[in-house]
């Protein structure tokens, strides 16, 4: 069973040839066998995941309408806010935190029948590329244990490889979820800013965060997309039906994009080790093989990504974490002698040294003297950089070019150098900055038996046809059915 795909297990419990109970019972044997070591989960729900998969069971044997995924396990990082147990950020000062209200996107999963049976350990407040920040628990990388997950959403990718879920969600702030899916062997989407609604994830970077779901398979991915996408009057950002429509990623999912014309950035690309760059080259010849067109296109003021894109998310990680002071909600410090220490000590206490690192940044650019120097030319390079995806697509249907210039690393290797563990997104944040939906295929192995995964952008709010081209690749290939 553990073996199945998000749609045939929801198939065959919404058929009754699969009970809800016993999906959701050998999940929960498959964590108690790899928690331990995997570390993917802040906290697991087994009684209420057997009684959300009894009412399913029971619905279906009455012959009553159920929802996309009906009795299927799933997983969401814990950044999104809950009813049920704790909404942590694997922070130690959201580490008591109970929201009094679900998120969008969990809303959506219940009123499609899923189970879900845990949140997911991350980057602390979804800072970092490896899970290594979180301030709760090390996650490992389920086909090497001593290599990263990836990151931020390093748990929620690791859960779906381990075969301790079907599916789950991620958040994508610069590649958090593009990155884990790569390194665990996985599928993961970054929707269009805007196709999914950001109500009750808790905010790092406002204007790039984006909820998104990692699966086996495409259709997997697809599936997901049905259920979360939509608008949501709760969220400012949300895009509403009327600008752009909510297509149906799987009606047409094995059709494939006819005259697909490929872009690729060849300069950008010859970063990447020699087993990743020989991943993609295979990849590319392969849907050339399919009948595609392979351009090569220039992206000039992509190399500017990474340093707008931390001059970006830090000024919103500084203003939105300003919230915890130790006074309305969070950890607060013992003893203080005063308002002074409530704020900064509470704060000194409880974030860890990455997040403090964000915060001092982004409270710098913003800073008198420097808004103009640092924040407001970010914000001029990424319009730059928005019109160089404007006019890639002008030349052709979707880019491609790897995901991460390395396969996974090893567990401590870049922690002590940020820098080199910020330009492990060097293919990622561009998306994030134009807000165009990406997605992480897999694509190979390195010598160390380690997943390579390919990266594919297609234009705003064009997710079902991102999906298709994906698919185009994953029927070829059967990458995505390697188990660690």
């Amino acid at each position: 069973m553990l073996e199945l795909s998000c749609r045939q297990l929801r198939d065959d419990i919404a058929a009754g040839r699969v009970k809800s109970v016993d999906a959701v019972e050998a999940v929960f044997a498959q964590i108690e066998k790899h928690e331990q070591t995997i570390g993917a989960f802040v906290s697991t729900f087994k009684d209420i995941a057997l009684e959300k998969a009894r009412s399913v069971d029971a619905k279906i044997a009455a012959g009553e309408k159920v929802g996309l995924l009906a009795g299927v396990p799933v997983a969401i990082k814990d950044n999104m806010c809950t009813s049920f147990g704790a909404t942590t950020c694997a922070s130690k000062i959201l580490e008591n935190f109970h929201a009094p209200y679900d998120a969008g996107v969990v809303e959506k999963l219940n009123a499609a029948d899923a189970v879900i049976v845990g949140k997911c350990n991350m980057d602390e407040f979804a800072m970092g590329s490896s899970t290594e920040n979180s301030g709760l628990k090390q996650t490992v990388n389920p086909w090497d244990n001593s290599k990263v997950p990836g990151g931020s959403s390093g748990g929620s990718a690791a859960a779906v490889a381990g075969r301790m879920c079907f599916a789950s969600l991620g958040s994508d702030t610069g590649g958090s979820i593009r990155q884990p899916a790569s390194f665990c062997g996985v599928v993961g989407l970054k929707p269009t800013y805007g196709r999914v609604s950001r109500y009750g994830l808790v905010a790092y970077g406002s204007s790039l965060d984006q909820i998104g779901p990692f699966g086996r398979d495409v259709g997997d991915a697809a599936l997901m997309m049905n259920v979360i996408a939509g608008h949501d009057e709760r969220d400012s950002t949300s895009v509403g039906a009327d600008i752009a429509p909510v297509a149906d990623c799987l009606v047409d999912l094995d059709k494939p994009v006819e005259g697909l014309k490929i872009a690729v950035v060849p300069q950008f690309n010859a970063g990447a080790s020699d087993e990743v760059q020989a991943a993609i080259t295979a990849a590319l010849e392969a849907y050339k093989g399919m009948g595609a067109e392979i351009v090569e296109i220039e992206m000039p003021h992509i190399d500017y990504a990474i340093a707008a894109y931390y001059v970006i998310a830090t000024a919103e990680a500084s203003s939105n974490l300003a919230r915890y002071d130790g006074v309305h909600y969070g950890h607060r410090t013992a003893d203080p002698k005063d308002y002074f220490e409530v704020y900064s000590k509470s704060r000194a206490e409880a974030f860890g040294d990455e997040v403090k690192r964000r915060i001092m940044l982004g409270t710098y650019v913003l800073s008198s003297g420097y808004y103009d120097a640092y924040y407001l030319k970010a914000l001029k390079v990424r319009n730059l950089i928005r019109g160089d995806f404007t006019a890639a697509f002008e030349k052709a249907d979707c880019i491609m070019m790897p995901v991460s210039p390395t396969t996974a690393f090893g567990i401590g290797e870049k922690t002590d150098d940020p820098m080199q563990m910020y330009l492990a997104d060097i293919y990622t944040i561009a998306a994030n900055l134009a807000g165009v939906p990406g997605v992480s295929v897999p694509c190979g192995f390195d010598s160390g038996n380690m997943p390579i995964g390919l990266q594919i952008f297609t234009p705003a709010f064009t997710e079902d046809k991102l999906l298709r081209i994906a698919r185009m690749y994953e029927k070829e290939h059967q990458w995505h059915t390697k188990v660690p």
